[in-house]
């Protein structure tokens, strides 16, 4: 079909083009940049931890009285729960993935550097504890049992040994091999990398793309042989899947019974407690493809009701087309190729509206850059509703015979 007469026959609708123009460049810019938030959160929602996440409880445990002998009172929880019937083992941690605690610190190649490499998680762990999380070692080797000593909050420590993410390895050394390298870890001497472990988050990864200090720094993970000795500690306990549910409200008791003396807090699976910290993107998520399913019904819906009432404009004209020799397909052509015309304008100025758009959000929220590829999905997914969308105006507009177009009935 010839598209100068549609467009010049569009010069007497300029207020309908402009409005469905606008709400089409909207449509785009809203939707490619809706579309690819709602696929970050996803992905960072589904980031490995390094657990065995189906394997564990985890607990809050706050001691309350005197601390004089913090280490055996936290001993012989671990020898109770270690003891209760289905339990494959347990351990207490100050700090662990997706859970808070721990501590941030720097990484640096360099006694005297003056600028760090990255942001790290400190978390003292234990070779029994990184088995129990199930922690994947990929290269070097786990603790040794001499290696591991208690630490106490408050003290100083340095360890000469270090296990670090793989995530961390490549951050600082490339492809090259970590093992044996070392690393200053806001001390004046190194520790050495003895081991490297495939994934392992940090505890305030669920919310590290949010945050400009921790950008990026989800994984960047450092180990050091060291059992935790604190009034406040994180207790985690292995089992099998089938045994989560019922070991989850006995767990209190089973600590209660050794001594009451202490604050259990937040009992859960830590499929659980992933859900929780990730409730927020979740939400996000959520409400962004609500608001991108609305804005499409509503571009339709407009799309519909203004083609419906230029249809009722032109019976008579469509009724001389047909009485002139045109069929019901150079009717249907005709308004989806106005219809192109317009919707197509307001796709390339959404386009790159929506452009602009990312780029204020990776200035100023922390959102990825988008590629063009994404922009272009969009505006032609747009495009392709919105002609499904005139279909059915069109369809009727074709099904007028000439005489009854020409009567205006």
């Amino acid at each position: 079909m010839d598209i100068l007469p549609v467009a010049r026959a569009l010069r007497r609708r300029k207020l309908g083009a402009m409005l469905i123009g606008l709400q089409m460049a909207l449509s785009v810019a809203i939707l490619a940049n809706g579309v690819d938030v709602i696929g970050q959160r996803l992905q960072h929602m589904r980031r490995p931890t390094g657990l065995q996440e189906d394997r564990l409880i985890t607990l809050g445990n706050q001691f309350t009285g005197p601390e004089a002998d913090l280490s055996a009172r936290v001993q012989g929880d671990l020898a109770r729960l270690r003891a209760t019937p289905g339990v494959e083992d347990a351990t207490a941690l100050f700090g662990m993935p997706l859970m808070g605690g721990g501590q941030a610190s720097s990484v640096a190649l360099a006694r005297d550097q003056r600028q760090p490499n990255a942001i790290i998680a400190e978390y003292m762990t234990s070779d029994r504890a990184m088995r129990m999380l199930g922690l994947k070692i990929i290269a070097g080797r786990p603790f040794r049992a001499e290696e591991i000593h208690e630490f106490r909050s408050g003290e100083p420590y340095h360890e000469t040994v270090v296990i670090v993410t793989r995530d961390l390895a490549r951050k600082l050394f490339g492809n090259a091999d970590p093992l044996g390298k070392l690393i200053y870890l806001g001390a004046p001497e190194p520790g050495r990398i003895v081991g490297v472990v495939e994934h392992a988050q940090a505890p305030w990864a669920s919310n590290d793309e949010g945050s400009a200090f921790f950008a990026g720094a989800g994984e960047y993970s450092v180990f050091q042989p060291l059992q935790a000795v604190n009034a406040a500690l994180t207790y985690v306990v292995r089992a099998p899947p089938e045994r989560l549910d019922t070991l989850v409200p006995q767990i209190e008791q089973v600590l209660n019974a050794v001594s009451r003396e202490r604050i259990v807090s937040n009992v859960h699976t830590f499929t659980d407690t992933r859900a929780v910290q990730y409730r927020g993107d979740r939400a996000l998520a959520l409400v962004l493809t609500i608001v991108c399913a609305l804005m499409l019904a509503i571009a339709g819906l407009g799309v519909i009701a203004l083609t419906t009432y230029w249809v009722q404009q032109r019976r008579r004209q469509i009724g001389m087309r047909r009485a002139l020799g045109a069929s019901w397909r150079d009717i249907l052509m005709y308004f989806h190729t106005e219809n192109l015309l317009i919707a197509g304008t307001g796709a390339l100025i959404g386009v790159a509206a929506g452009y602009a758009g990312n780029l204020w959000l990776a200035a100023n929220q922390g959102v990825t850059r988008m590629g063009f590829l994404e922009l272009c999905t969009a505006a032609a997914a747009v495009l392709g509703l919105i002609q499904l969308a005139v279909l059915w105006p069109a369809l009727r507009a074709a099904a007028l015979s000439p005489a009854a177009a020409i009567r205006g009935q």
